[in-house]
């Protein structure tokens, strides 16, 4: 089952990070073989750190749970709080597979946070400009709760437009870039 978990930086948190950072990507490899996507969300300034996103591809629930609450930086008190929740993977791709690659161009994680019937249920125009895409749906997968994207955009808002948003209650963006050890 495929879940998306995305941890929220506690302000003030980068030195922690920073501290932790060998632990966590240790941590991450045991879940190489179930990753999806994995990257941080970055402040407007590029470089700060403000959360990390990883979409993967577990047991089931509690195998979810464990995987979001085990994790180094959410076990110190880095994060301030995590979504969590099952996800589909409508591309059927990783983000390595993704035909942008992993440089060149803005890239955005979007969260719409469902608000009545499901929308965004197909993949939208330009699909090569996705990184992930997929709904975000209760743990049993039968309640449609909202849509996460991974977009390569120009700016926010046009990451912001993959998404209907009258179907949402509220539409985050966050910028993002792809994540794992460096060489």
């Amino acid at each position: 089952m495929e879940f998306l978990c995305y941890h929220r930086d506690r302000p003030g948190s980068a030195a922690l990070r920073e501290e932790l950072r060998d632990e966590h990507w240790s941590y991450m490899d045991r879940y190489a073989d179930a990753m999806i996507a994995r990257g941080p969300t970055l402040a407007d300034d590029g470089v700060t750190p403000t959360g990390s996103l990883h979409i993967v591809d577990v047991a089931g629930p509690a195998a979810a749970r464990a995987f979001a609450f085990d994790e180094p930086n959410y076990q110190a008190g880095a994060y301030r709080d995590v979504l969590l929740r099952r996800w589909r993977n409508t591309l059927g791709r990783t983000m390595w597979d993704f035909p942008g690659g992993s440089a060149g161009g803005n890239r955005y994680l979007v969260l719409g946070l469902g608000a009545g019937p499901a929308g965004d249920l197909t993949v939208p125009d330009r699909p090569d400009e996705l990184v992930a895409y997929g709904p975000l749906l209760s743990d049993d997968g039968t309640r449609w709760l909202g849509t996460a994207a991974v977009v390569r955009a120009a700016e926010p808002g046009a990451a912001r437009a993959v998404l209907t948003p009258s179907r949402y209650a509220g539409i985050e963006v966050h910028n993002w870039q792809f994540g794992g050890r460096r060489g």
